[in-house]
């Protein structure tokens, strides 16, 4: 047996809570992997898991063996990533996650240059508009755009998203008799608005008056808005603005090449819409890795 290897999978385990996950992880059957784990309990001669029909649950010496195997085999992992070709070569596997329409649109490109700076890296990118258990999962690294909920991971702050009210050129060239352009966020009202539900208070939209605005500037105004079509999709979100369904309250980022020729156009220029910081969070365990400390610094660099 080899005992390192039987400690990663352990590990894994662990973090993501099922034999068959880390069997795919692996490419392997979840009885090899079940095999390994049991030879290594074999090997130090103490039960680490209880396994049931449904569930694993580690015992009181499996909570002691998971902390310190954890940092172990990270430790491990990373001097031999160290070692291999030199102390300044980056290599092997990081698993990145991020939300469809921001990893589509602005990561890809970065995952891109960064591959070609450190030719041994390899990435692992998983896309999803939902919630990712990062530990579950095994990721390393997740962009993450939105204030951040109190947790035991470890974020840094790499850029801020802007966040506008835009619309097709072809939405506008086709209002309804009496429906104006919005000048004001009481116009938004007889508007077509396309509601993303990624977001809390996903109907309710607000805004602030700048310098040019008819209202006092500073002043605050959310406005309940209505729409034939609400998603949590950013990737659905883009399709129905860029196709002239109606108002988007979006991030530029998903409109950059759009707002670039004219074809997207943001409305309500003189009031300020909110902006959102984009963090990179990782595991406690991962921050220390060399190869995640580049990534995000590649992508801090891009995005600040």
């Amino acid at each position: 047996m080899d005992k390192l290897s039987a400690m990663g999978t352990f590990v894994r385990v662990v973090e993501s809570g099922s034999f068959s996950a880390v069997a795919n992880e692996l490419r392997a059957t979840q009885s090899a992997v079940s095999k390994q784990v049991a030879a290594l309990e074999k090997a130090l001669g103490a039960k680490l898991l209880v396994r049931t029909t449904r569930s694993l649950a580690l015992t009181e010496e499996g909570e002691r063996y998971f902390e310190q195997a954890r940092r172990l085999v990270a430790e491990i992992a990373e001097a031999e990533a160290g070692l291999i070709k030199g102390e300044g070569q980056l290599r092997g596997w990081i698993r990145v996650a991020a939300s469809v329409g921001f990893g589509r649109l602005k990561l890809m490109p970065l995952v891109k240059s960064f591959m070609a700076a450190h030719p041994d890296v390899k990435i692992d990118l998983r896309l999803n508009d939902g919630f990712i258990d990062l530990v579950e999962q095994g990721i390393d690294v997740s962009v993450r755009i939105g204030d951040l909920p109190d947790s035991g991971l470890i974020a840094r702050r790499i850029g801020t998203s802007h966040r506008m009210l835009l619309a097709h050129r072809d939405y506008l060239r086709t209002l309804p008799k009496g429906v104006r352009v919005p000048v004001n966020p009481e116009d938004l009202q007889a508007h077509e608005c396309i509601v993303y539900t990624g977001m809390s208070n996903s109907d309710l939209w607000t805004f602030t008056a700048g310098a040019g605005a008819l209202e006092t500037k500073g002043t605050i105004k959310s406005i309940h808005v209505e729409g034939h079509i609400q998603t949590n999709s950013s990737e659905v979100l883009r399709f129905a603005v860029t196709t002239g369904m109606g108002i988007g309250f979006s991030p530029t980022w998903l409109f950059d090449a759009e707002l670039a020729c004219g074809e997207i156009v943001r409305l309500m220029p003189d009031w300020e819409s909110p902006q959102s910081p984009i963090h990179a969070v990782s595991p406690p365990e991962r921050k220390h890795s060399a190869k995640v400390r580049a990534f995000v610094e590649h992508l801090s660099a891009a995005l600040t």
